[in-house]
């Protein structure tokens, strides 16, 4: 039989039998079967109740959240609407191209450019359905997402405060709010048809994810992630960073991977870097971000997810965690 190593590597004695070969694929394939389901029992509740508490939280609550916010008129205090706009943008629901329309009629409405930068960063980053999911990372990794989100917001507020106070971010033409989906006039109903909405938006990206982390627990020996993600601190979060880009493709199926990841040796840094960039350049909100900011806004926006999540994790892996 071939060694986690030789499969790892690469050295595989080709001149087996091909009875010991098909031998030696049905054992790999029943060792990453048990990866698969190890990881899938640790993790699968989270997912359900993230689907669970997003559905619960859009059929019911949302509506109150953009209230909230459309009520934010030009008065007040800059810094404390950032504030209350981070939050609110944490809390909200809705993706990427549905948080767009809404923030086009907040602007409509009055709504201070440096509040509307909060909102949609940390929405960017975060909603109540990933929160619950990324408990399964543990309480402490937990609590960095959510903080870092956060402050994530309100540091691109005010930025846009400081740097563009007397110029317009956004530009928000052509874009309307766009029409619920849940309107069915029974309550239990409505939540149902969002509830089966997440799962078909989810479910696969979530099975892939658990795929992808069993095949990293099987192949990849830990040395090696952490290496990559842990043992030179400012490599570990420069390489989170940069990976975090072209893999992140949907919040449920990274947390299976991150998970995976974490266990082997990846810093606490390099993950908060990773759960930063990933969101915030996910290429479907890369594609309706361009559309409202222009050229020269799009690069200062990439420009400044980078740098935050490199600060972050640096930050993150000095602390004592």
């Amino acid at each position: 039989m071939l060694r986690r190593s030789d499969w790892a590597t690469g050295h595989t004695n080709w001149y087996l039998s091909t009875a010991d070969k098909v031998e030696t694929i049905k054992t790999e394939l029943l060792y990453i079967l048990y990866y698969f389901s190890v990881q899938l029992n640790q993790i699968f509740w989270y997912w359900v109740l993230g689907m669970i508490i997003g559905s619960v939280v859009s059929v019911f609550f949302k509506d109150r959240i953009h209230n909230l916010m459309r009520n934010m008129k030009g008065d007040g205090s800059s810094f404390a609407g950032m504030i209350a706009a981070s939050a609110l943008g944490v809390l909200s629901p809705l993706c990427m191209y549905g948080t767009i329309p809404i923030a086009a009629s907040f602007s409509r409405g009055g709504v201070k450019d440096e509040w509307l930068a909060s909102f949609m960063m940390s929405s960017i980053l975060l909603n109540p359905q990933l929160i619950f999911y990324s408990g399964a990372l543990g309480t402490k990794v937990l609590l960095i997402r959510i903080i870092t989100c956060f402050l994530c917001g309100i540091m691109a507020g005010t930025l846009v405060k400081v740097f563009l106070n007397k110029k317009s971010y956004f530009d928000f033409k052509g874009f309307d709010e766009p029409k619920s989906k849940d309107t069915d006039p029974n309550l239990f109903i409505r939540f149902l048809k969002n509830l089966w909405r997440n799962l078909k938006a989810t479910g696969l990206y979530f099975l892939i994810g658990v795929l992808l982390s069993a095949l990293f627990q099987r192949y990849i020996p830990a040395d090696v992630v952490t290496f990559a993600f842990g043992g030179n601190e400012a490599w570990g979060v420069l390489m989170a960073s940069t990976v975090g880009v072209p893999l992140y493709v949907c919040g449920g199926g990274t947390i299976p991977i991150l998970r995976a990841w974490i266990s082997q040796g990846m810093s606490l840094g390099s993950a908060a870097a990773f759960m930063i960039t990933g969101p915030a350049t996910k290429i479907t909100n890369l594609g309706a971000l361009k559309a409202v900011l222009g050229i020269k806004n799009f690069a200062l926006y990439w420009a400044f997810v980078i740098l935050f999540s490199l600060v972050s994790g640096l930050v993150i892996n000095l602390l004592p965690l």
